[in-house]
């Protein structure tokens, strides 16, 4: 059984925060072919479409199309806030390696 991506409560409300769903947008997370370790993650606020799983939580949605899903299995999409910035962040069981900015993976 594959089992989805989980979303943290501390994502959705950075969702929340920013307005995208006030904006009939929802955070995508894909994974594409590229990077320095093979694949890589693209995040960005995105119209959901038909085919996409939609994951909700605090009345924002995250979505992910149905090519992706298979890279992201039981991922764990968060939000992340340091000193050096902040950003969206995928925790991967899957990837065997990553890059060191955390944006580029291999399986």
């Amino acid at each position: 059984m594959n089992l989805p991506p989980k979303v943290t409560e501390r994502a959705f409300e950075r969702l929340a925060e920013i307005g995208a769903a006030d904006q009939g947008q929802a955070l995508r997370v894909a994974v594409e072919g590229g990077g320095c370790s093979g694949f890589q993650y693209e995040i960005a606020l995105d119209q959901p479409k038909s085919d996409d799983l939609v994951l909700e939580g605090l009345g924002e949605k995250v979505v992910v199309d149905s090519v992706s899903l298979p890279f992201l299995e039981n991922a764990t999409i968060d939000f992340s806030e340091e000193l050096i910035g902040a950003r969206f962040v995928i925790e991967n069981p899957n990837a065997s390696s990553s890059c060191g900015c955390g944006t580029s993976f291999s399986m």
